[in-house]
């Protein structure tokens, strides 16, 4: 890999939509597949742990930044669209902003774009959690779209380019598994082409409902915790009077409170102390577990 592809010391803050978090002690953004897998060979060769960011959305990046090589797939990017044999086929780059795939089936009229019209970050994410929403819709999460995953991965001291049926993908609740190890760098997506016309009104006015119940004009996660099995999340956090609870600039939301909000000066530290003040109050109060959707990055020790 050309040495102007890996950086050194490279601040994360910008990759997270909480806006927080310290320094990848090397970063890089690949452009191409060619570029993931030299990255791959890249943190084999000099023995740096390889850590993936896509949209940020999902991720609470350490104050004390990540170690080892920090591979950013934001520019790794692009869509390819067909309509073949009654179905909508789409080649999506696995760091394509899921809004692009929205504005797709949105013109297409078709029912997934309900869904994502409420998903903040990347195709690969996507997959990686399962993305979806609580709301009965059909569909509701990503594995019900995905026709395939193409991953990259390391195999001895080469890289080999994997395609992985859906059918071979465990999809559960904000989780998959079957695709790992590597770096997902291409995603088969596909819906029937029945139009419903109904379908674009249905997102303006999902959008407008949404606007008014969460707060996304200031940086947050998306929500925070899993909904415990018979329960929401963000009732149960309202129930026990959590809303305004803040700790430095890290705050429960006011409008709903399954999200965690930088109201412009929070830190990591910040948003951490809130989600286990959360946690621990909630238990104390109902005996109801929170488990968090956030994938911790980096040095917390």
């Amino acid at each position: 890999m050309a040495n102007d592809l890996v950086q050194q010391n490279v601040s994360l803050a910008s990759l997270s939509t909480w806006r927080v978090g310290g320094p990848a002690e090397y970063f890089c953004s690949p452009r191409t597949i060619e570029e993931v897998e030299a990255a791959l060979l890249w943190s084999h060769q000099h023995q740096q742990r390889l850590t993936v960011i896509g949209g940020g959305s999902n991720v609470l990046i350490s104050d004390k930044g990540v170690r080892g090589l920090v591979l950013s797939t934001r520019q790794l990017a692009g869509l390819d669209v067909k309509e073949d044999q009654g179905q909508l086929r789409i080649v999506a780059m696995g760091g394509t902003h899921k809004s692009q795939l929205l504005r797709i089936f949105i013109q297409k009229k078709l029912a997934p774009a309900l869904f994502l019209s409420g998903l903040p970050g990347d195709v690969g994410g996507g997959v990686v959690m399962n993305a979806g929403v609580g709301e009965a819709r059909l569909p509701r999460e990503f594995g019900e779209i995905v026709e395939w995953v193409e991953v990259v991965r390391l195999h001895g001291t080469k890289t080999e380019r994997v395609k992985i049926p859906s059918e071979q993908i465990r999809w559960t609740y904000r989780h998959s598994e079957g695709w790992q190890p590597g770096v997902i760098v291409r995603v088969g997506l596909k819906w029937p082409l029945e139009p419903d016309d109904e379908i674009p009104i249905q997102v303006r006015e999902t959008n407008r409902l949404r606007l008014s119940k969460q707060p996304l004009d200031q940086p947050s996660c998306g929500s925070v915790f899993v909904n415990p099995s018979g329960y929401k999340a963000g009732a149960v956090i309202d129930n026990c009077g959590l809303k305004g609870f803040a700790i430095g600039g890290a705050m429960v939301s006011p409008k709903h409170a399954n999200f965690i909000v930088n109201t412009g000066t929070a830190t990591a530290h910040d948003i951490d102390a809130v989600i286990k003040h959360v946690q621990s109050t909630v238990k104390t109060l109902t005996q109801v577990d929170l488990k968090t959707e956030v994938i911790y990055l980096g040095e917390w020790a």
